[in-house]
């Protein structure tokens, strides 16, 4: 799916690649993980790529890297050729934030963000007056200027992401890379970190890439979305685009799960059967969702949900219940499907 239209401007993509194969060789022959995979990393976008474990996300991060090439196909940053490009060269071009263990506690933040400029002045170059200045400048820009003198062992989770996010930028390359930036951070700092990013790229028109497993911080924050599946080309476009024409689902193969095309969020697939709630629609939304997660329930041919007291009808052929609470709900349901059973079985 091609995510550009008619209305993009013509320019050079900050990283390139077209028709790439992605594996390893070895004594036993070739593993292909993926084929055919292209993309356009475009400057002033956030773009998160997601998909299962063992697709070859970190193969492709990889390849954009040059540490592992491509079986077939090329990655270009700009117009050059990422395999004729200098290590040192290519780290002016890409910052990249790994999944790493933090640096020593006795470090500081100001000497952590200060390491970012180590592609320009060497392991033991001292930094100018310019570099100082970009030290300072990213700082100001992640909002970690108070924290400059404070030891890493002291900073939160989500301080501690920010800090290394501030070295990637005081590296001052156009391109950032992210893996998993926010797996191990709460659910509000998730959304501070991803949103830090998309103004990032917004303000200082770099092209981002986010390696994640949360789509619901991707399709709140990301202006593109890269979908990675087994021996498929990527899926690429919008997140709204592909949420409305279907091809989110890609993320959750199998029957089990599905994307909520409302929401964004994962959930079991509803029963075979549901009863028809009428009211309210937010109130109804979670009638449905507590039915979803105890299929066990016995089924009204009707439910009624009332918001202002709130309240909930249900309607047997054989019987009218009224409850005050969706845990009473169930646990009424609950008996009910139990007595039902042992009728039955009698």
């Amino acid at each position: 799916m091609d995510g550009e239209n008619k209305w993009h401007k013509a320019e050079t993509p900050a990283i390139h690649a077209a028709g790439l194969d992605l594996g390893y060789r070895s004594a036993q022959g070739l593993n292909l993980l993926a084929s055919g995979i292209s993309f356009d990393l475009q400057q002033g976008e956030l773009t998160c790529l997601m998909g299962p474990n063992g697709v070859g996300k970190s193969t492709l991060l990889k390849a954009i890297m040059d540490q592992h090439p491509p079986i077939k196909g090329a990655v270009f940053l700009g117009k050059e050729n990422v395999r004729q490009i200098s290590d040192k060269e290519r780290a002016k071009k890409v910052a990249v934030v790994l999944t790493e263990k933090i640096p020593s506690g006795a470090m500081t933040v100001l000497e952590l963000v200060a390491l970012g400029r180590v592609p320009h002045t060497g392991w033991w170059g001292r930094l100018s007056p310019h570099d100082q200045s970009v030290v300072n400048k990213v700082m100001d820009m992640t909002n970690i200027r108070d924290l400059a003198g404070k030891k890493l062992a002291a900073l939160s989770d989500g301080q501690r992401q920010t800090a290394l996010i501030a070295r990637a930028l005081a590296q001052d390359s156009p391109i950032l890379i992210l893996d998993e930036p926010t797996a191990h951070l709460d659910l509000t700092n998730r959304f501070e970190i991803m949103y830090l990013l998309r103004d990032l790229a917004k303000k200082a028109a770099k092209a981002i890439l986010v390696v994640t497993h949360d789509l619901e911080v991707a399709m709140e924050t990301a202006d593109k979305l890269w979908i990675m599946e087994a021996h498929k080309p990527l899926l690429t476009g919008s997140p709204e685009d592909l949420m409305i024409q279907g091809g989110i689902q890609n993320l959750l193969p199998g029957n089990k799960w599905q994307i909520d095309a409302a929401s964004g969020k994962i959930r079991l697939k509803d029963p075979a059967r549901l009863p028809q709630i009428d009211g309210p629609a937010h109130l109804s939304h979670w009638i449905r969702n507590a039915f979803r997660k105890n299929r066990e329930l016995a089924q009204p041919e009707r439910i009624v949900v009332s918001e202002q007291p709130f309240s909930i009808l249900l309607d047997f052929a054989d019987q009218k219940e009224e409850v005050n609470s969706i845990a009473e709900m169930i646990g009424f349901l609950r008996l009910r499907a139990k007595k039902n059973n042992s009728n039955t079985s009698r």
